[in-house]
């Protein structure tokens, strides 16, 4: 059945009738309004059709308006004088910003050179009442008659003015109503969900103008494997990365140009994915008004801009299981929940990331119930969360902030714990989509060497087909033939390389490693093979959501875990903060080290004591020796003894008193160049005895080792004074 080609209504066209009537009246125009001063400039012709079809069909419009020109060498033009300016042919006078043509004729109106612009109809010229009145406007300042098939018009005479703007009225309103007749039989047709423009990737027309599945059983098996692996990886970027990994191309159909229709391979895009993803005919649903065009973001001169995406609510025609569907409607709106959540704003939690933060876009602080933030900090990039949105948004106090990695910890222990018992599910499951993968990926091999061989088997018949004389088609097809199969060997290669490397079923070696690591999850979690980013992805699996609340500016935290599939889980969890004074028993703390140390135990005894009672630092971990002698170096003196006076001095109030480090000091005092002795305990405070003599010696021994750098100190400035007796 031979195509029938309909004109398109958004514009009348001439006939014959019009053609005749235009000759015969070329006497009837006003040409008592043509003046000298008019001669002396262009008269231009203004030729336009409204789309490409009718600039191909309607070629008697064309003709018609093409004849102008002669029109305007009877009115007195000189040939040469007259201008042709057909720059907008297949262009909508809806507007003018796309119409080049249209703006060169109001710029040479504008600079006086145009005495006349003619034109078939004046809707030819615009079919907006702003454009329109702006080319009168000019017209009438620049003294430009304007003619079409019904007269010869002055845009400065009032009365040919008013009848201008009422044909301009009429133009628009000729538009809108032809715009609204095929917007209403469009909408009627998408009601019954019989409209359809091009199909998406896996799907062609069929015979009746529906939407069927694409025949080719490789371009079905590529989408299953996007929807498939998008549950698995959770974003487009992962499955993305998966096709370009395992060289998986998508089976696109050409819509339009010599092609129409055919098959072609194409590399995979994040642009396409998305598509895919979005779209519900892959539900079975059909659609229409998905993306409403907003005029006030429409740019001029691009077609596409513009489009909105409101909710699915706001679509315009939804039709549930109208069409064959890849999966199910309650799988696609998981996908657009999914890819909603995906997105980097503050109400979504985002796509995992390879930053080591395990609970980026999952933790919530309990104060004001908004998201935390992840921010890291020195060389190790050591992750810590933070509450900013009141800081941020109204300039208040930042709401709380705590170290990431005890919490991390203390939440992939919980994880860890809740997968502990279903170790053996894990690990039948493991080994099942382990061989079901090598085999899809076998299976998508073997498609593309079926196809390969049948390209192979064609152009061999296709050069044996052809007569052995005909050898200037001989040695092209005999190209062919040899690069198809090229390509058919290195497909067969990549299929054999493949079945090596990865067979189909696992060895017993893959058998037991996958068991191995199914049973020993600590180890799986932290190998090097594993990445922040799968590790965030099982956490999203089973976590909802953590809220988190500091006790003031202690180290206790209350940790709350919200489950997948409702259950809550309550913790308190200690972290570290940055000094003693913050710790909520340090107060019981101080005492108990003093009630130690006046025990005589050594450093490393009152820690183990310390850590038995359930004390910790505050870096939230255990005491030890070092951290003991830092704890006692630091208390204050109403904490010990009682704070000596002159001739008695301790450690720091003579390195002040002399200018001078406390470290030289218990250099001078090992070597005996002073007095002192050490109070009760090991570790006791050091009190040292020096007069005014004293003092002035030591600032002489002071001032000479500064000079000398290095030189051994004289005996009389090293020999301390006799300590007298009490």
């Amino acid at each position: 059945m031979s195509a029938v080609s309909i004109p398109s209504p958004r514009c009348d066209e001439p006939d014959a009738a019009s053609s005749d009537a235009l000759q015969s009246s070329s006497l009837a125009f006003g040409s008592s309004k043509i003046m000298h001063r008019h001669l002396e400039r262009w008269a231009v012709v203004y030729v336009r059709q409204s789309d490409p079809q009718q600039v191909l069909q309607h070629r008697e419009s064309k003709e018609l308006q093409y004849n102008l020109a002669d029109r305007a060498v009877t009115l007195g033009w000189p040939r040469e004088r007259v201008l042709v300016i057909d720059e907008d042919q297949g262009e909508s006078a809806q507007s003018a910003a796309s119409r080049h043509g249209f703006q060169r004729l109001l710029a040479e109106v504008a600079l006086d050179h145009v005495g006349l612009v003619l034109g078939f109809q004046m809707s030819r010229l615009a079919r907006s009442c702003k454009d329109w009145h702006q080319l009168l406007e000019v017209c009438a300042r620049f003294g430009t008659l304007l003619t079409d098939l019904d007269g010869m018009y002055d845009p400065a005479d009032y009365n040919d003015r008013l009848l201008l703007g009422l044909k301009g009225t009429m133009s628009e309103a000729e538009l809108h109503m032809m715009c609204q007749r095929m917007h209403q039989g469009r909408s009627n047709k998408a009601r019954r969900g019989d409209f359809f423009t091009n199909v998406p990737i896996g799907y062609v027309r069929g015979e009746s103008g529906q939407a069927v599945m694409d025949p080719d059983e490789e371009v079905q098996a590529v989408v299953h494997l996007v929807f498939d692996k998008f549950d698995e990886l959770g974003t487009a970027g992962a499955v993305l990365r998966y096709l370009v990994a395992h060289e998986i191309r998508l089976g696109v159909r050409r819509h339009d140009g010599p092609t129409r229709g055919q098959l072609e391979w194409r590399r995979p895009c994040d642009t396409t994915l998305l598509s895919m993803l979005h779209h519900p005919i892959y539900a079975g649903a059909y659609s229409h008004g998905r993306h409403p065009i907003d005029p006030r973001r429409k740019e001029p001169g691009r077609r596409r801009t513009g489009r909105t995406t409101p909710p699915l609510e706001a679509w315009e025609v939804l039709r549930k299981d109208e069409l064959p569907a890849y999966i199910t409607w309650e799988r696609f709106l998981a996908n657009q929940e999914c890819l909603q959540q995906n997105c980097s704003r503050v109400a979504s939690k985002g796509s995992p990331r390879q930053g080591e933060a395990l609970l980026g876009g999952l933790l919530f602080c309990r104060r004001c119930g908004c998201r935390m933030v992840v921010g890291y900090s020195g060389s190790q990039n050591r992750p810590r969360y933070k509450c900013l949105r009141d800081y941020r948004q109204y300039g208040l106090e930042k709401c709380q902030s705590l170290s990431g990695a005890p919490l991390d910890d203390f939440i992939c222990g919980q994880v860890l714990q809740v997968l502990k018992p279903a170790t053996v599910e894990l690990s039948l499951k493991a080994v099942e989509e382990t061989k079901q993968e090598r085999q899809r990926v076998t299976k998508l091999r073997r498609q593309r060497l079926e196809r390969a061989q049948y390209e192979a088997d064609r152009a061999a018949r296709q050069y044996h087909a052809v007569e052995p004389e005909n050898r200037l088609v001989a040695r092209q097809l005999e190209r062919c033939w040899e690069e198809t199969l090229v390509a058919q060997r290195e497909i067969e290669e990549d299929l054999r390389r493949l079945e090596h490397t990865q067979p189909a079923e696992l060895t017993v070696h893959e058998l037991d490693m996958i068991q191995a690591l199914s049973t020993d999850l600590p180890a799986l979690w932290n190998a090097t093979s594993t990445t922040a980013a799968d590790r965030q992805t099982i956490s999203r699996h089973l976590v909802d959501r953590v809220v988190v609340d500091v006790q003031g500016e202690s180290e206790h935290v209350d940790v709350a875990i919200h489950w997948n599939g409702g259950f809550v889980s309550q913790h308190e969890l200690i972290r570290p903060v940055g000094s003693y004074e913050q710790l909520s028993g340090y107060k019981e703390l101080m005492v108990r080290v003093e009630e130690l140390r006046r025990s005589s135990l050594t450093s490393g005894e009152i820690a183990d004591q310390l850590n038995d009672e359930g004390f910790h630092p505050p870096s939230g971990k255990t005491f030890n020796a070092k951290t003991i002698r830092r704890l006692l170096s630091r208390r204050r003196p109403s904490q010990d003894c009682e704070c000596p006076e002159p001739p008695h001095w301790r450690l720091g109030d003579l390195g002040r008193k002399l200018d001078m480090p406390i470290r030289t000091l218990h250099t001078w005092l090992r070597r005996g160049w002073l007095h002192g002795q050490q109070s009760a305990g090991a570790h006791g405070r050091w009190i040292l005895w020096a007069d005014d003599d004293e003092l002035e010696r030591l600032k002489q021994l002071r001032q000479d080792g500064l000079r000398s750098s290095g030189l051994p100190a004289t005996a009389e400035l090293t020999t301390p004074k006799p300590q007298p007796k009490n």
